[in-house]
């Protein structure tokens, strides 16, 4: 069951905006995350990154879509190669606005009862950005404490999920651990983190 909420955007040309007020409030509340958290984004300068976001309303729609369920999104990277800035969703725990969900529709399908409202793969997609992978989620971990109480799904290999697995990360003493579980399970205490490169 899809969750159709567009209160307060706008579809143009089928590109996702937010509104004036809503683009002004999410400015100021990144900026001031950025500000708070020197150490995820030390040399990087926040009017730049509000260059880039203001010429890019799709990504920032996608930004706004990670705030609303929680994420508590900052800037994680710049990757010079591509001009990009790299923003991982940094809440202490995973999105609670995510939670309880499968990790890809095929997981959700294959359930015969008690089925979630939806899936990591598809939230994501619909957001606009991607699931961490394990590698990245082990670099967020080097810029803080995450997880400690719940999980978060992760990018899951081909080979792996053939087989009906699908894998999560959480930090619990003081270690990242990486397992799997089946991919039509869902917990509530277990959400996804996401990327987005602007």
């Amino acid at each position: 069951m899809r969750k159709n909420n567009k209160v307060g955007t706008s579809m143009t040309n089928n590109i996702k905006e937010l509104s004036q007020e809503q683009h002004e409030d999410l400015l100021n509340t990144l900026k001031t995350r950025f500000e708070e958290n020197m150490s995820r984004h030390n040399n990087l300068e926040w009017a730049k990154v509000q260059e880039k976001l203001d010429v890019n309303p799709e990504k920032i729609w996608s930004i706004h879509e990670m705030e609303k369920t929680f994420g508590e999104p900052d800037v994680v990277g710049y990757d010079e190669s591509k001009g990009e800035y790299i923003f991982y969703d940094c809440s202490a725990e995973s999105p609670k606005g995510r939670r309880s969900v499968c990790y890809d529709r095929a997981g959700l399908e294959s359930r015969k009862k008690y089925k979630p409202e939806n899936n990591a793969i598809d939230m994501a997609t619909e957001m606009g950005i991607e699931l961490l992978n394990e590698e990245q989620y082990r670099a967020l971990q080097q810029l803080g404490n995450f997880d400690m109480k719940t999980s978060s799904w992760v990018q899951t290999p081909s080979d792996i999920r053939d087989l009906g697995g699908a894998l999560f990360c959480d930090r619990r003493y003081g270690h990242v651990f990486v397992y799997h579980n089946g991919a039509s399970s869902y917990y509530s205490v277990r959400g996804f983190r996401g990327s987005l490169r602007v």
